[in-house]
């Protein structure tokens, strides 16, 4: 999810395509808290685009990753519905080339804390994770007039996701601060295409390989 354009970098996602299989909130989490993925995500129906997604210690009604992820995959199964929907709303989704898309709202990515430093340089000097608590994005300019940044995330939850290496919902509260389209380079090498939108909405758009 979200690699670089050779391939590489990228977070892994968790996908249970027979979400009924784990039909329970608490058996969902503990799924999610054993596979030990930044995200897992549960498809409830497929053609519907019902979707559910865990991180391994709470609940969340939207993310980028996982959604992206999860319309890639039925994409490629042949099911590629119109939109997804996490518990915060219908997520329309599309393709363009190599990058699937979706579409988010910036009031549910709350909580996510874009933090600006000097240079990239500074961002990749933090340590893991960072002092303090609470949802850390931190970010630099790599080139202003191009609109690329050198970010990092560290979630900060105290469950085992010290660094999370791509994180679609903390870039659309960047996007959406920042009034602009970006070219997001995190982690290791993950890249995240994101084009801001009238009235909060936010486009996110990765590359996806599955193994």
């Amino acid at each position: 999810m979200f690699c670089g354009p050779d391939g590489g970098g990228g977070n892994k996602l968790g996908v249970v395509q027979d979400g009924a299989s784990v039909p329970g909130q608490h058996d969902r989490q503990a799924m999610a808290k054993e596979l030990g993925y930044s995200e897992t995500v549960f498809v409830d129906d497929a053609e519907k685009g019902a979707v559910d997604i865990y991180t391994p210690s709470v609940r969340l009604p939207f993310a980028g990753h996982p959604l992206v992820g999860a319309a890639w995959l039925l994409a490629r199964a042949g099911v590629a519905p119109a939109a997804l929907y996490p518990p915060a709303g219908p997520v329309p989704t599309w393709v363009e080339g190599d990058f699937t898309w979706i579409r988010g709202h910036v009031d549910w990515a709350a909580g996510r804390h874009p933090e600006q430093y000097d240079s990239g340089a500074a961002v990749e000097a933090l340590p893991a994770p960072p002092e303090c608590t609470g949802w850390l994005y931190a970010w630099a300019w790599r080139d202003e007039a191009a609109g690329t940044v050198r970010t990092r995330a560290f979630p900060r939850r105290g469950d085992g996701i010290v660094e999370d290496e791509a994180t679609g919902a903390a870039a659309v509260v960047l996007t959406h601060h920042l009034g602009r389209a970006l070219d997001v380079w995190q982690g290791v090498g993950s890249q995240i295409l994101t084009q801001a939108q009238p009235d909060g909405w936010v486009a996110v758009g990765g590359r996806v390989s599955y193994a």
